[in-house]
Order: structure tokens, then sequence, then C-alpha cells
């Protein structure tokens, strides 16, 4: 079994950056897949950027340039670093894992486990 907590949302301004993190716990964390998705109110949840575990990476157009995911294999722990932040980033944002991929998947049925999610509000 396989824990996702994430943490570093919060209330920032256009422009701003934040920095979030996802501690995996349970199993084996440097051969996944692991991804970042957000969801907005009222919209379906998108993948944000994923990594595999040989450091192959997503991003979605609308934050390439400005995010950058990271993870420490020593601490499980995947990073999403976000700069130039923007009102339309705002939504929670949930770290994933895939124990089966070996590339990206951009669909949430392709991963198994799920954080409970961190809220980012960018206000204009």
């Amino acid at each position: 079994q396989v824990q996702l907590v994430e943490s570093g949302g919060g209330l920032v301004q256009a422009g701003g950056s934040l920095r979030l993190s996802c501690a995996a716990s349970g199993r084996a964390f440097s051969t996944y897949v692991m991804a970042w998705f957000r969801q907005a109110p009222g919209k379906e949840r998108d993948i944000v950027a994923g990594l595999t575990w040989s450091g192959g990476t997503y991003y979605a157009d609308s934050v390439k340039g400005r995010f950058t995911i990271s993870r420490d294999n020593v601490k499980k722990t995947l990073f999403l670093q976000m700069n130039s932040l923007k009102p339309e980033d705002t939504a929670v944002y949930y770290c994933a894992l895939d124990s089966y991929g070996v590339r990206v998947g951009v669909r949430t049925p392709e991963y198994e486990y799920w954080g409970q999610g961190t809220q980012v509000t960018v206000s204009s």
C-alpha cells in the first residue's frame, strides 16, 4: 500500500511562486511514474506534469517554462516548483503514482494512488 501526502499549497499573488511537495510511504518509490494533476471547481482533473523513474518528463502546455517537476528518491518525495503563477493556476493539486507505467500517462485511470490534494489559490 502507498500513501501520498501533499503539502505546500497556499495563497499567492499573480507572478509569485510556490513549491509543492508529495511525501510517499509504504513501497519502493524510485521505480514508479509520478505526476501532479490539478482540478479547478467545475472542471475535470487534468495532468500538470509527470516524471518517470529514468528522468523523463511531461508538462502540460499551459505550464511549460513555468513549472518544474522533480523527485528525491532517498526522501521519497516528489516536488512541483511553480513560478510565474497565474490566476488560472488556481486549483486543488493532487500527487499521483503509477506503479505499472514506464512513461507518463496523462489520464487519471492510469494512476492507482492519489494524495488528498492541496489548494493553490493565485490572486490577481
